[in-house]
């Protein structure tokens, strides 16, 4: 079964080694993902393959991110997991990808959710029916969030308070 995915990409008004200076910093998610609480680095490397962190939802669920593939100054993918439970419903497997590219002075991001759904038959008809357009929509404000946290320095995530 091939891989469905949801995909958003903008232009951020920094140059790429900028963006790439702040997006290789794992803990930062928080600052820009909708509905995170916080986030904390996994033992052993803080950056590049292998990294791991888990994130805190405002639901109260966790997740963990661990790094797949690390391209120095061009973005990585994180496999999305429960520790060892595998991804969270309603996916089999999930991966986000995070990848820019000089453009101009500025910088082209791509923020991409790759997944496989779990249900089978019925869970790729959700997928192509409803599940696919909410995931778009999230990803969408990801990006845009990350780029105005980048921009500015201002939290974009409300449920993200720092210090808390």
């Amino acid at each position: 079964m091939p891989d469905a995915h949801a995909s958003h990409s903008l232009l951020i008004d920094l140059p790429s080694e900028q963006v790439w200076g702040r997006l290789r910093d794992l803990t930062l998610a928080p600052h820009y993902v909708p509905d995170l609480t916080g986030c904390q680095l996994h033992p052993g490397p803080q950056q590049g393959l292998g990294a791991s962190r888990r994130v805190f939802q405002k639901n109260g669920h966790w997740l963990d991110e661990t790094v797949e593939e690390w391209h120095e100054g061009e973005g990585f993918l994180i496999r999305l997991h429960r520790g060892a439970k595998g991804a969270p419903p309603p996916f089999r497997q999930a991966w986000f990808r995070y990848a820019i590219a000089p453009h101009g002075a500025r910088t082209r991001f791509t923020a991409s959710l790759i997944y496989r759904p779990a249900g089978g038959p019925f869970g790729r008809l959700l997928d192509r029916l409803f599940l696919r357009r909410a995931l778009n929509k999230v990803v969408a404000q990801i990006a845009v969030n990350l780029k105005a946290f980048y921009e500015t320095g201002e939290t974009r995530n409300p449920a993200f308070v720092r210090g808390a």
